[in-house]
């Protein structure tokens, strides 16, 4: 079902510049699902990813506990490709996330999981502060 949502959000990508679409949804310990595509902008720098717009949504809706996101991402009239999380987004998502929150990508043929702890090994959270 992450997975489903996910491609549905990577549709309303907006990329007129890398013309690559990725989309998020991200499951709550709640139960809710918030979804996100990536939103490009000529400057580059102020682009938002997927996986963050579907963290912002649900922290601006209350929501401070998650459970999985699933990933998708393709370059517009192309196959679909395994899309992991920026370095960026690995780092918003330790603000929220425990470190066995799940990580689904998948390519449309196979999906691979892992968990935060083992895409941002040793991240910089609030103990280090």
């Amino acid at each position: 079902m992450l997975i489903k949502k996910a491609y549905e959000a990577s549709e309303r990508a907006y990329a007129p510049y890398s013309e690559f679409c990725v989309g998020a949804a991200l499951l709550t310990a709640s139960g809710r699902v918030f979804t996100g595509c990536n939103v490009e902008n000529a400057s580059y720098g102020a682009t938002n990813c997927a996986e963050r717009t579907a963290l912002f949504k649900a922290v601006s809706e209350g929501e401070r506990a998650f459970s999985a996101i699933a990933v998708v991402g393709r370059k517009r009239g192309g196959e679909e490709q395994l899309c992991p999380p920026c370095g960026i987004c690995r780092q918003v998502l330790a603000e929220f996330c425990n470190k066995d929150f799940l990580i689904l990508l998948t390519n449309g043929k196979e999906t691979e999981r892992y968990t935060l702890e083992e895409l941002l090994p040793h991240s910089f959270d609030r103990e280090n502060i």
